[in-house]
């Protein structure tokens, strides 16, 4: 039996769970090249779909177009393929989906769940599951922070905050497009929040502290949207040099982080929680829930995999699943979730993508441990293999991958390849046993959703993943996340003694490569040294290159 998850605001996506296990999540972006894609996530799913019979249950989160009736037409075809099989269609609130695909993607029994991001709809206790009721939508309230408790397969709300007092995801939105002239979920760049929190690292928080201290909590962008941050004074001042920039940046992020401390400590202290589960756009900051370990010591934490939007059709069809259904949790992690949601690609359709650049590449046969070697001769390497990655970043299936040991490796990347600013650092892949022998907690972040401080000396032995605060945003492989990964860091580290590659998304300012073509076109505009097709043993270069 199958349940198929709507999104169709920004970062439009659809998901599919199957007898409870997730088995595709597709987000437009990835297809039409176009960060933070909004679209008709139900038509999307109608034209990459044809087996329709099992399909039991269709949900969304919120009727986005439908309210003004810009999906009406395949809204309502929705509604006759689950009426031929029996099934219903539920509507479920926007941080109801998010709580829920936090929880019941944890492997937790019972966990406090917070979400924080920029808005979305809800009723004022948390709920919508009303089976397609339009007018309810219309008429819910708009909120942005909500806490909820988790046990079992239930999660229950326990403080829904109005829109108005606080919204912090909208703030940063703001605060990246007006100060520093930065994209947004709006711009055609896509979301450059994570530019703001990399300047950060370099800036002295002080300097500016007065423009965004107790300003992020005052209502700033609710009522008459009268705001209290000079933004206009502040931009004048990032236009004038770099160090302002990042220093402005660094007020906000810690000031971010005094705000996101205040909100969570109430509730740690009184329900006492042993684990944390967050989700929302604003949980991609990584900076504040790394320091959370130290804040809250002793707590367990997981954030969402897909913490922003794309990851509310996911999220609407576990509630119903778990919650409305009553079906029992999933704790097998490899069932319950795999960040490898998306499609996978044979031997024939690569061999299709190669033919078509052949007069552009070279091609020959190579296994793993030549491209081990090949890496370690400070060769940048992109991997394709296996189902690409659901969520914002790269996991080792569409990865860029190099050898984080010489310092010089970060400015190649950065400059050669991503073409982005020069203090944009790249994440480490460490193996999983060797977390607690490197940084300073011994923590789980399998999806690169923390940032830990490296142990004293340690960061000097892999210069190219460190950033300027001695920080960095790791990602935790182990067997059961991905084998071949795996596999391939450790004869790494069989031949150099560091358990740790360099791992940065397969892509150029764009999304994530999807397909082969994708593959060869980024790699062959870019700098990259090597394209290898893993599952196929294909390495490929560039015919200019020979």
């Amino acid at each position: 039996m199958k349940i198929v998850g709507f999104h169709s605001g920004h970062d439009s996506a659809y998901s599919i769970l199957e007898d409870g296990i997730p088995t595709i999540h597709n987000e437009l972006e990835r297809f039409n090249r176009r960060k933070n894609s909004v679209a008709n996530s139900i038509q999307f799913f109608l034209d990459n779909e044809k087996d329709l019979d099992d399909i039991k249950y269709m949900v969304t989160h919120r009727t986005g177009g439908m309210v003004d009736n810009k999906y009406m037409d395949s809204f309502n075809r929705c509604q006759e393929i689950i009426e031929k099989n029996g099934g219903e269609l539920y509507i479920i609130g926007h941080h109801q989906s998010h709580a829920a695909n936090a929880f019941f993607t944890s492997d937790y029994e019972e966990a406090l769940i917070v979400t924080i991001d920029g808005g979305g709809i809800d009723n004022g206790d948390g709920s919508l599951h009303n089976k397609s009721d339009i007018d309810t939508i219309k008429n819910a309230l708009v909120t942005c922070t909500t806490f909820w408790s988790g046990k079992g397969n239930k999660i229950k709300p326990l403080e829904i905050i109005p829109n108005g007092a606080i919204n912090l995801g909208k703030d940063w939105s703001m605060c990246t497009s007006k100060i520093f002239g930065l994209g947004t979920w709006r711009d055609p760049r896509g979301d450059q929040a994570g530019t703001v929190m990399g300047m950060a690292a370099l800036g002295n928080p002080e300097k500016y502290m007065s423009y965004f201290e107790n300003k992020l909590t005052d209502g700033l962008f609710g009522g008459d949207g009268a705001g209290s941050i000079d933004f206009d004074y502040l931009k004048k001042e990032a236009d004038k040099e770099e160090q302002n920039r990042f220093d402005i940046s660094a007020s906000l992020q810690k000031e971010t982080e005094k705000v996101i401390r205040a909100l969570l400590t109430p509730y740690i202290e009184e329900h006492k929680p042993k684990n944390l589960c967050l989700s929302g756009g604003v949980s991609l900051n990584c900076v504040s829930v790394g320091k959370m370990l130290d804040w809250f010591p002793g707590i367990n934490i997981f954030v969402d995999p897909i913490p922003y939007d794309a990851g509310l059709s996911l999220g609407s069809s576990r509630y119903v699943w778990h919650h409305i259904l009553d079906n029992p949790r999933i704790k097998d992690t490899p069932q319950n979730w795999s960040p490898y949601l998306g499609y996978t690609y044979s031997e024939s359709e690569v061999e299709a993508a190669i033919k078509e650049r052949e007069d552009e590449i070279e091609v020959i046969g190579a296994d793993d441990d030549y491209v081990v070697q090949t890496m370690i001769n400070k060769k940048i390497i992109s991997v394709f293999g296996g189902g690409s990655e659901s969520g914002r970043r790269a996991l080792g299936n569409r990865s860029i991958l190099a050898d984080p040991t010489h310092a010089e490796t970060k400015d190649i990347v950065n400059e050669r390849v991503k073409h982005r600013q020069w203090f944009r650092p790249f994440a480490p892949s460490v193996l999983r046993d060797y977390v607690k022998d490197w940084f300073v907690h011994d923590a789980d972040s399998p999806y690169m959703n923390l940032a830990m401080k490296f142990k004293e000396g340690m960061s000097e032995k892999v210069p190219a993943v460190v950033h300027f605060d001695d920080t960095a945003r790791l990602q935790t492989v182990s067997k059961e996340d991905n084998e071949w990964y795996y596999n391939f860091i450790d004869k790494f580290r069989e031949r150099t003694g560091v358990p740790i590659v360099l791992n940065t998304s397969f892509n150029d300012r764009e999304p994530i490569v999807e397909t082969p073509e994708h593959a060869l076109d980024c790699f062959l505009r870019t700098n990259i040294d090597y394209l290898y097709f893993r599952d196929y043993g294909i390495l490929v270069s560039k015919a200019w290159k020979k």
